[in-house]
């Protein structure tokens, strides 16, 4: 496993934990520096991917709602959720990371803390989000 795919684990970790305590951010970017599995540069990295998801997570939460509009944002299942906000970050906010990276790891992430269909659902609203903000070519 990549360093930078721990570093998302554990954003998507610090995410449902933001989730489920209604959008309490109590020290959520402390408890990186609390990860003994984590080096160095994979807690910049998680930090960075953390800070840019909270702090845009209006913006983000709008693109996704603009792309499900056929289903209640409030009913996707919150892992989920966790996974599509920390990627449309990385998609949006980090331009140093290339899109389909972003995709690719959005999706083995949902296979594998998600169920079974999350890895084709998390890939579809993802790629059209990509699409819609012109971050990949038909």
């Amino acid at each position: 496993m990549t360093k930078r795919r721990k570093a998302r684990e554990t954003v998507l970790n610090l995410l449902y934990l933001y989730e489920v305590t209604n959008g309490e951010k109590n020290n959520l970017l402390g408890q990186i520096e609390n990860e003994k599995k984590l080096d160095k540069k994979t807690k910049q990295f998680a930090k960075r991917l953390l800070e840019n998801t909270l702090s845009n997570i209006e913006t983000i939460d709008g693109k996704l709602k603009h792309v499900i509009n056929n289903w209640n944002f409030d009913r996707i299942a919150i892992i989920d959720k966790c996974i599509l906000r920390f990627s449309v970050t990385e998609m949006l906010f980090l331009p140093d990371i290339p899109v389909k990276v972003s995709i690719d790891e959005a999706v083995e992430i949902a296979k594998r803390f998600s169920t079974e269909n999350s890895g084709a659902f998390v890939n579809g609203i993802l790629d059209e989000i990509a699409h819609s903000e012109k971050l990949l070519e038909k």
